[in-house]
């Protein structure tokens, strides 16, 4: 793959999801995308960026950007947003929210599902305080194969030993073969759906609480402007955003406040004119 193939890549991907790929990862799009071409029966990478120059082949383009879309994640990642969840949201937003009963979550770049699930088992422990209660979960992510394996709740063994308490494992998990699936409950706990970023997403209404952690690491800074402004839209006027460790909105975006007592715990800024107002 010559140096004109590369940023063909780099420009393509970045059009379709918002991946800002810098020159030195040219060793992680060859790797990736050799799988591409054997699926495709394509003899070589220059083959693979001219078929997407014709953009003749949408299933072509869409596994290139399934290919090169990072997908790690693990139960409870980082431990600190679920217990941010417990001690701080869900007892505030069962405050906030006993008139309506109602709480939207939106778990947006959910991968294979581990964050979603991990949020649904907090809840339904919860449940005895949320009798009577509307809660959904929305998880989102732009490709279909993890969105299908997160549909399934199918892990394996390393998977379910990534941050997932013992507990939760023998209540909520039964064995099938050498793999590990949630039970029926806590998955239709969650609604996945496909979404892109970087595209209009105003059609999923408006969230009480949106996750959306290590993805942003991936843009470059016009991209996360706009996603905030879209994210800042989508939250509910006292909602909370919740982003990964080393994400932030600071010099980026004015759409969003830090919670000073909370890292990566963003609510919404109040506009300039309604803070002169008080």
């Amino acid at each position: 793959m010559n140096d004109i193939e590369f940023e063909t890549l780099r420009t393509f991907l970045k059009a379709k999801s918002g991946l800002a790929l810098t020159a030195d990862k040219r060793y992680l799009v060859e790797s990736r995308l050799g799988t591409v071409c054997t699926k495709f029966k394509l003899d070589s990478l220059s083959r693979l960026v001219l078929e997407i120059r014709n953009g003749r082949m949408p299933a072509l383009e869409k596994a290139v950007v399934e290919a090169m879309t990072t997908n790690e994640t693990f139960f409870f990642r980082d431990k600190v947003p679920f217990d941010i969840f417990q001690e701080k949201l869900l007892p505030r937003y069962l405050k906030d929210r006993a008139a309506s009963r109602r709480l939207r979550i939106w778990c947006a770049a959910a991968s294979t599902g581990q964050e979603p699930y991990s949020l649904a088992m907090l809840i339904n422990e919860a449940s005895s305080r949320l009798a009577g209660w509307q809660v959904e979960i929305v998880a989102s992510d732009i490709s279909t194969e993890v969105l299908q394996k997160a549909k399934a709740g199918l892990y394996n063994q390393f998977e379910v030993q990534r941050g997932l308490p013992p507990a939760l494992l023998a209540k909520y998990f039964t064995q099938v073969g050498d793999n590990w699936q949630i039970s029926q409950q806590i998955r239709s706990m969650v609604d996945y759906r496909e979404v892109n970023l970087i595209q209009d997403f105003s059609r999923l209404g408006q969230f009480d609480i949106i996750y959306c952690r290590n993805v942003l690491i991936y843009f470059d800074l016009p991209t996360k402007v706009e996603v905030f402004g879209r994210l800042a839209k989508a939250l509910a006027p006292d909602g909370t955003l919740l982003l990964g460790a080393s994400e932030t909105v600071i010099g980026v975006s004015d759409a969003f406040a830090l919670d000073p007592g909370y890292r990566g715990l963003y609510t919404k800024a109040i506009p300039v004119a309604a803070a002169a107002a008080r």
